[in-house]
């Protein structure tokens, strides 16, 4: 009798898609909460409630508390779309998907940052991931003198406008257009990423 070979059975692409689906539903539910709450308030349940799927789901997917947080504590995917535009445009690419993001999903995940002082140990954690991954990364991109302090002022002044745009809805910014706040921020910010 010959030897049987056992194969898995392939998982269909929308089931993939589903599990996509869970994951950054899970995903956008914990960044919801920890930029609202300390890292030790939020439950499994209260991840898994926001996002509209069990407890049970949450771990299978994440393991545990805290490697669901590490995961959302990183800004390596977000800062991958934040900086994704030719640097001649990168000004304007960067307060435009800041703003949309504010505008469509009432958040960015860049501004997680914010949030660290909430966090102790692991708004640590966030700091160093933000540092990293988003002004470092973006200090690499430029050429020049002060390459990085020009990218630590240009990621800061977006935050302040994060700030006014998203937390503190400061009304006369959101009543202008997401192109007229581009179209009057965005000079400001390219200034520091490619000076005269």
């Amino acid at each position: 009798m010959g030897r049987r070979h056992l194969t898995q059975p392939s998982v269909p692409a929308a089931s993939r898609r589903d599990a996509e689906a869970t994951k950054g539903a899970i995903t956008r539910a914990a960044r919801y909460l920890l930029a609202r709450h300390a890292h030790g308030d939020i439950t499994l349940k209260a991840v898994a409630d926001r996002a509209g799927v069990s407890a049970p789901l949450v771990l299978k997917y994440f393991g545990n508390k805290d490697a669901l947080f590490a995961h959302v504590m990183s800004f390596e995917a977000d800062a991958e779309a934040f900086l994704d535009a030719p640097l001649a445009d990168l000004g304007r690419h960067m307060v435009h998907h800041l703003l949309t993001g504010q505008a469509e999903r009432g958040a960015d995940p860049i501004l997680r940052i914010v949030f660290a002082p909430l966090h102790g140990e692991r708004g640590d954690v966030l700091r160093a991931n933000f540092r990293a991954q988003v002004a470092e990364r973006l200090s690499g991109c430029l050429a020049g003198p002060d390459a990085g302090l020009r990218a630590e002022l240009a990621v800061g002044m977006l935050i302040g406008l994060g700030v006014m745009y998203g937390i503190a809805r400061g009304p006369r910014l959101r009543a202008a257009t997401i192109a007229e706040i581009t179209e009057r921020y965005a000079p400001a910010v390219q200034a520091f990423l490619t000076p005269e």
